[in-house]
C-alpha cells in the first residue's frame, strides 16, 4: 500500500515511527505533549494541482514541500461531489445520508457532533476559520471556541432566531478599510471580493487570522481548521497572470465526445458550458478553456502562499514537531475534463482530491499510500492520531495500522450522489431531449464503488449508468456498462454496494 521515497525503505520507516509513533497511537503520550491539529482545507481543488499528484506546472512550493514530508493518499476520494455533503463527512465521519446533509445548505444538526465534541477534551483550544457551509454560517457552533467567518452568502438558510442582518468578520474587515458592498443585501459578493487586491483577499485575511490563533495558543493544546474558499468559483483573482497561457495543458479527456451512453445530466452540463460559458468565458473554444484553467491555477497559487505562511509561523513557533497538520479538500473540478466545469459528477476530476497528513512523530519522509482511500475514515484516523482508540460509532475506520503496516490492505472506496432535490434547478434542456428524460436526469441518484483493482462502477437510478476500467482507462473516456463482457463485473460490484448500503443503512433502490 504505501511506497516511499527512492532512497527510504520500509524498515527504515517502521525503525522511525516504531519508537515515536506507537506511543502516541496507543494513547501513552505524556499529558503534555498532546498533539496539535491543523487542518488546512480548500473547496473545489481537485488532486492534480501539486507536484505529487502529477502536476508541477502549478506555482506551488509550499504545498510541494508540505507533500514532501507527509503521507500522501495518491487517490483519496471524497463522499459526496457537491460542497455541504462532503463537508458534513469531513467534520463528523458519517455519510452524507447519515448526517442528512444530502445537498447544499441544509443544515449539520447541532445533535450530530463535529470532531472537538467527539474528542471532548477541556485541555483543547479550538477555532474554525473560514467557510462552513453547514448552516448559520457566521455563528460560532460544534465546539469551535473561536469562530472567523468570511461568507455572507447563506443568510437566507440560518436558523430560526439567528440574526440574518449580522456580516461576517471579513464583511467588518473590509469595512474597516473602506470598501462600501456591491449587493443589494448589503454585502460584498464573491464576483466583488475576486476584484480586491491580494493583501485584501479571503486567502490573506485567513492567513492572518490563523497565524493570531496560532501565536496566542502556543503554550496550549489547540485544533484550528482553516478553510479557504479558493480555488472555488468564479474563478478569478489576483493571480490571474501568474501562470502564462503556453504553460496550460488541456485535459488528456478534453475532446471525450460523451456518447450518449454517458448520463444525459452529465451531457446537459457540457451543453450548457459550450453554450453559455462561464462569467464570461467562451468554453466553446480551446482559448476560453485555456483562459480559465490559468485562473484556477493562479487561484490554487494564491491558496499556497498563505498555507506557507501559516507554516512558517508554526515552524518559527516550535510547534512543527508537535502538530499533525491535514491538507485535504471538499471536492474537485472538472476545469475542462470531458469539457465539463465545477463539481456534482462521478469522474474523477470532480470526487478526487489532495490528501496530506503530516506529523512528525509519525515520519519525517514522504510516504506515498497508492490504493483508494476515503475521507469517511479521516475523522476515525485523527482521532487515532489525537491518541483516541477506534469509535464504533464510525462506518470508517482510521487509516494508520494500514500506513504503518505497508502493504496493500483490500478495500472498496464508495461514494454516493443525492440530487439537488430541495435547493437546486433543473438544468436546461439544450439537447432536444424528452422533458421526462430531462427531469428524470435532474432527479437521479448515485452510488459509486472504486476497487482496489481499479474498477469504477457508478449505479443510477434514473440516469445512465457507467462502468470505467481505470487501469486501461484512466481517463474515463469509455463507458463499459452494457457490455456483456463485463456483464459479471457489473454483478459483482453492484452486490458490493447494496451490501455496503445495508451496512450504513442507505435505503436507495438500486
Amino acid at each position: 500500500m504505501a511506497s516511499t521515497g527512492e532512497n527510504w525503505s520500509r524498515r527504515e520507516f517502521l525503525s522511525t515511527t516504531s519508537t515515536l509513533a506507537f506511543p502516541a497511537v496507543l494513547g501513552l503520550r505524556p499529558r503534555r505533549d498532546k498533539p496539535n491539529l491543523l487542518f488546512l482545507w480548500t473547496d473545489e481543488q481537485r488532486a492534480d494541482t501539486m507536484r505529487v499528484y502529477g502536476n508541477g506546472r502549478i506555482h506551488a512550493p509550499n504545498l510541494n514541500k508540505l507533500a514532501s514530508q507527509s503521507v500522501v493518499f495518491l487517490n483519496a476520494y471524497v463522499s459526496q461531489p457537491v460542497c455541504t455533503p462532503s463537508r458534513s463527512t469531513v467534520m463528523t465521519g458519517l455519510w452524507p445520508h447519515q448526517t442528512g446533509c444530502t445537498e447544499n445548505n441544509i443544515p449539520l444538526s447541532p445533535q450530530t457532533p463535529c470532531l472537538p465534541e467527539i474528542l471532548n477534551d477541556p485541555d483543547y483550544r479550538t477555532g474554525y476559520f473560514g467557510k462552513w457551509h453547514l448552516g448559520d454560517e457566521i455563528f460560532p457552533q460544534h465546539g469551535f471556541e473561536e469562530w472567523v467567518s468570511i461568507e455572507d452568502e447563506y443568510g437566507r438558510f440560518y436558523s430560526e432566531g439567528k440574526d440574518r442582518n449580522a456580516k461576517s468578520s471579513y464583511w467588518h474587515f473590509l469595512r474597516e478599510l473602506g470598501y462600501s458592498p456591491d449587493t443589494g443585501r448589503g454585502t460584498f459578493s464573491r464576483r466583488y471580493v475576486s476584484r480586491l487586491p491580494l493583501e485584501h483577499s479571503k486567502t490573506r485575511f485567513l492567513e492572518r487570522k490563523a497565524c493570531e490563533f496560532l501565536e496566542r495558543h502556543r503554550r496550549e493544546p489547540f485544533i484550528l481548521y482553516v478553510n479557504f474558499l479558493e480555488p472555488h468559483m468564479p474563478f478569478n483573482g489576483p493571480l490571474n497572470d501568474e501562470h502564462r497561457l503556453d504553460e496550460i495543458v488541456l485535459p488528456e479527456n478534453f475532446d471525450d465526445p460523451l456518447e450518449e451512453n454517458e448520463p444525459l445530466r452529465y451531457r446537459l452540463l457540457r451543453a450548457q458550458y459550450a453554450q453559455f460559458g462561464f462569467e464570461g468565458h467562451d468554453l466553446s473554444t480551446e482559448s476560453g478553456w485555456r483562459r480559465l484553467i490559468a485562473n484556477y491555477w493562479g487561484l490554487a497559487s494564491q491558496v499556497d502562499r498563505s498555507v506557507g505562511a501559516i507554516l512558517r509561523t508554526l515552524d518559527r513557533l516550535g510547534l512543527e514537531d508537535n502538530t499533525i497538520v491535514v491538507y485535504t479538500s471538499d471536492h474537485g473540478d472538472m476545469m475542462g475534463a470531458h469539457r465539463l466545469l465545477a463539481k456534482t459528477v462521478m469522474y474523477n476530476e470532480s470526487v478526487r482530491v489532495p490528501w496530506l497528513i503530516r506529523y512528525p512523530s509519525l515520519t519525517r519522509k514522504r510516504v506515498l499510500v497508492r490504493e483508494p482511500v476515503s475521507h469517511i475514515d479521516l475523522v476515525p484516523t485523527l482521532l487515532h492520531l489525537l491518541g483516541r482508540r477506534q469509535d464504533q460509532r464510525f462506518p470508517g475506520e482510521s487509516l494508520l495500522p494500514r500506513v504503518l503496516a505497508g502493504k496493500p490492505s483490500p478495500k472498496e472506496v464508495f461514494i454516493e450522489w443525492n440530487p439537488p432535490l430541495r435547493y437546486g434547478e433543473p438544468l436546461p434542456n439544450l439537447l432536444g431531449a424528452p422533458e421526462e428524460e430531462v427531469q428524470r436526469a435532474f432527479g437521479a441518484s448515485i452510488r459509486t464503488v472504486i476497487t482496489p483493482d481499479n474498477w469504477k462502477l457508478c449505479l443510477s437510478d434514473l440516469d445512465k449508468s457507467q462502468l470505467f476500467d481505470l487501469n486501461r482507462d484512466p481517463w474515463e473516456t469509455t463507458n463499459l456498462f452494457g457490455e456483456p463482457q463485463v456483464a459479471d463485473i457489473v454483478a459483482r460490484l453492484t452486490d458490493r454496494i447494496r451490501r455496503w448500503q445495508e451496512t450504513v443503512n442507505d435505503r436507495l433502490p438500486l
